[in-house]
């Protein structure tokens, strides 16, 4: 545990990244239960400490570097997978409002028990297609920030997770390198989505290469029509 924690706090300071003590330790026992799990259930392939400290639990953490998240935001991270980087954000900063969307319920449980075990109240996990909860009453436009790692591109994340966000809020997408071609070709789709791109933060993860953080303002309500069904956003993306 001490060899991670040593780990994790080099790490986020060759990124400029801080957190408290606490945070820190919390990480360590979020790392222990995660591999523990990953016995049992296929939560990441990555799992070597320094791997998962920069690749998984910096790397979320660079969100609070680059983009302004007020006290007590509601945040919701779409597609959430074994908590990255929604669950990593929660602990380094306790005050946020979270939600954890996933299509896997074992990968909940999973998520359950590391809150669980670190007594983190606001957290609340959802067991549901990304395209089905933002077209529910109590999901769609409810939240500051919606996140995602996922590795659709980004004009397909963008129907899945804007829907979510209220009107003068964001969808933070973190992509790895050469977005820009992507971005590029998602602008007509986060348009007819209600969004617009306010910024992209480029920057080198340590030695795990290149990283990008999109961030897309919603300008207004996003029609009805959108999100569509998962077959047809896969078969003809906008």
């Amino acid at each position: 545990m001490a060899k991670f924690k040593d780990i994790l706090i080099r790490e986020l300071n060759l990124l400029d990244i801080k957190i408290n003590d606490k945070a820190a330790e919390n990480l360590c026992t979020y790392y222990d239960l995660l591999i523990q799990w990953n016995q049992k259930i296929n939560l990441t392939a990555i799992t070597e400490p320094k791997d998962v400290a920069l690749k998984h639990f910096c790397d979320s953490l660079t969100i609070l570097k680059y983009i302004d998240v007020p006290k007590f935001s509601k945040i919701i991270d779409v597609g959430t997978g074994a908590g990255f980087p929604g669950l990593v954000l929660k602990i380094a900063r306790p005050d946020i409002k979270l939600t954890l969307l996933d299509s896997l319920n074992k990968r909940l449980i999973f998520l359950s028990d590391v809150c669980e075990k670190l007594e983190l109240e606001e957290v609340k996990t959802v067991h549901m297609r990304a395209e089905e909860g933002s077209r529910k009453q109590e999901y769609r436009e409810q939240f500051d920030f919606s996140v995602s790692r996922a590795v659709a591109r980004l004009n397909v994340l963008s129907e899945y997770c804007l829907p979510y966000v209220k009107v003068g809020g964001y969808f933070i997408a973190m992509k790895a390198a050469c977005a820009e071609e992507e971005i590029v070709q998602a602008k007509e789709a986060i348009n007819l989505l209600s969004g617009k791109i306010s910024s992209i933060n480029e920057f080198e993860l340590s030695d795990a290469g290149i990283r990008t953080i999109v961030a897309i303002n919603k300008k207004s309500a996003t029609k009805k029509d959108y999100p569509r069904t998962s077959a047809k956003i896969k078969s003809k993306p906008l």
